[in-house]
């Protein structure tokens, strides 16, 4: 039998020209890619919210360009002032107000029907939350964390988490302070933070 010939192995060095154009072919595409320019302009927005986390998604709603109204939605803005009231009356915030108005009512965005937003409605009828709303949740967390760990005072992951919690809490806390959106004295204390969720 005649002995196998085996083909020269190529050089390092020669395979990592061979790499090159491909690569530098595969970064343009990327940068020229309207999906990549996307991702970069939301990467900012997206840094609050996975702060504290591996993370590095970026999905989100996008708003419709035109922001009028619809032509199909016939729901006046004084009858949409008035939804908005009556659920605020029953207590809901306002992120759960635009849910509802969204799926039993048909009303895509409040802004475009009556000018203002949710929030700016509920201050002029006096029914603004006095915390707001994702400092309001915050601290509904660490509270429900705060009974987990009475019950469970080994779990060292939640003594953790209620850290990290903590620790995002007092950082809007400094933010609606420094926008006058709370009182100066307003101080978060965990002995009473389940007063302030009740």
């Amino acid at each position: 039998m005649r002995p196998q010939t085996l083909a020269p192995n190529p050089s390092p060095n020669a395979a990592r020209a061979s790499s090159r154009p491909r690569a530098a072919a595969a970064a343009a595409a990327a940068a020229a890619s309207p999906r990549s320019a996307v991702a970069g302009d939301k990467l900012p927005a997206a840094a609050m919210g996975r702060m504290h986390s591996r993370g590095k998604g970026i999905s989100s709603s996008a708003l419709p360009y035109k922001r009028t109204a619809p032509t199909w939605l016939k729901t006046p803005a004084s009858d949409v002032d008035e939804m908005i009231t009556k659920a605020a009356k029953k207590g809901q915030m306002p992120s759960q107000i635009g849910v509802l108005l969204r799926d039993q009512h048909g009303i895509p965005l409040v802004h475009s029907v009556t000018g203002s937003k949710i929030l700016r409605i509920l201050k002029a009828h006096g029914l603004a939350p006095e915390i707001p709303e994702d400092l309001y949740f915050l601290i509904k967390k660490a509270v429900a964390i705060r009974k987990h760990l009475e019950r469970n005072r080994k779990d060292k992951d939640s003594k953790f988490r209620l850290i990290l919690v903590e620790s995002r809490i007092h950082r809007l806390a400094r933010y609606y302070k420094r926008t006058k959106k709370l009182p100066p004295t307003w101080k978060y204390e965990s002995t009473t933070a389940s007063t302030l969720v009740a």
